[in-house]
């Protein structure tokens, strides 16, 4: 990467906010202190990405299904299920010192519970952005989002920055936007890291829903009928009114299948979002837009599938994109606090239709 073709977010914040647990001394509280991870705040290069090219894609999870136990890299942790059908949260577990077998097996239980939070994971969060992809591309090449900013010479790495100088929406009645990330690619992302590297005392949480259970709480006749729809996903809205500057690769539209199938759990979910989706193919506008809305506020309505991430220092959360969608929450402006995450995004298999006989165009 260039280093004339960028520019990097600086900016700074009272230590209060630096500190992780919003703990420390009056005296440090007044004065303004070096922030720990400066070498990830975020820039944005000029350069220009050429169109993804489709690959081949085995899901990793798929090896676990072997193991004599599928869960043995939980062995001696501290599990608890965040809610019956989604999320799980897990201590004791340490993912930097993760074998091959044992991020097969991760990437199996992220599959099955959809969501599952890793806390006191410092010791990952601090080998830097050259371990974090070298950790994502265990799961599926890496995606490069077109517009956001990353850290320097890692594009790979997407990273969320606001802090006492940014700008937030305030002029809707509820920050919540359901999606699934890039729906739009011909190959979306699967199984997803996330974690934050400073965060406000307060809020910033990161809401997640069950997209199988979303579909599977439907009646069959629903069922049956959306089984048969195939939706268009595109990424031209939301990519062309980026705040990043640069569209470094063009926006696409793909038909993906309403209701996809995971390649190694074979649950049913459903693949719409309010996001990235922007029409049933067949359907005229006013139908369309009848059934998408019926399931936007069926996903958001359905607080029974969903489960809510409070964020703690050095937490580290992956999902399953496939099955889950999910919101980040703004509430914490008024704070003035900064909050950096960093994103590592495997992309995984075109989405596979639930129904065998449904044909997608090549």
């Amino acid at each position: 990467m260039s280093s004339t073709l960028t520019s990097t977010i600086t900016g700074s914040e009272p230590a209060s906010s630096l500190l992780l647990n919003g703990t420390g001394t009056a005296a440090q509280e007044e004065e303004e202190e070096p922030y720990r991870y400066a070498h990830l705040l975020p820039v944005y290069s000029k350069d220009k990405y050429p169109p993804l090219q489709p690959f081949a894609h085995v899901d990793p999870g798929s090896r676990a299904l072997g193991h004599a136990n599928p869960r043995a890299f939980l062995d001696g942790a501290g599990v608890v299920e965040l809610t019956p059908w989604l999320g799980t949260e897990v201590r004791g577990c340490n993912l930097a010192a993760l074998t091959p077998d044992q991020k097969d097996e991760l990437a199996l239980e992220v599959a099955r519970r959809g969501v599952v939070v890793f806390r006191d994971q410092q010791d990952f969060i601090d080998r830097g952005p050259g371990f974090y992809t070298e950790w994502g591309r265990h799961f599926g090449p890496l995606h490069i989002h077109p517009t956001s900013g990353h850290p320097e010479g890692f594009p790979e790495i997407h990273l969320v920055y606001k802090d006492k100088n940014s700008k937030f929406n305030t002029e809707g009645i509820t920050t919540t936007v359901w999606h699934s990330d890039f729906s739009f690619e011909l190959q979306p992302p699967g199984l997803t890291t996330f974690f934050l590297l400073a965060q406000p005392k307060t809020g910033g949480d990161t809401l997640y829903s069950s997209q199988v259970k979303n579909f599977e709480t439907l009646s069959p006749v629903m069922q049956g009928f959306l089984r048969t729809l195939k939706a268009t996903h595109s990424g031209f809205d939301s990519l062309r009114s980026t705040k990043g500057g640069a569209l470094r690769r063009e926006p696409i539209e793909t038909v993906h299948p309403v209701v996809r199938r995971h390649p190694v759990t074979g649950d049913e979910a459903l693949y719409v979002n309010k996001q990235f989706t922007r029409r049933i193919v067949g359907m005229k506008k006013e139908e369309s837009d009848l059934l998408l809305n019926f399931l936007y506020d069926h996903i958001a309505k359905s607080g029974d599938h969903q489960a809510r991430i409070k964020w703690e220092p050095f937490s580290m959360v992956l999902w399953d994109n496939r099955v889950t969608a999910h919101s980040a929450i703004s509430d914490y402006w008024q704070q003035k606090a900064r909050r950096h995450g960093a994103r590592i995004t495997p992309q995984a298999e075109r989405p596979i239709p639930s129904l065998a006989s449904m044909k997608m165009e090549d």
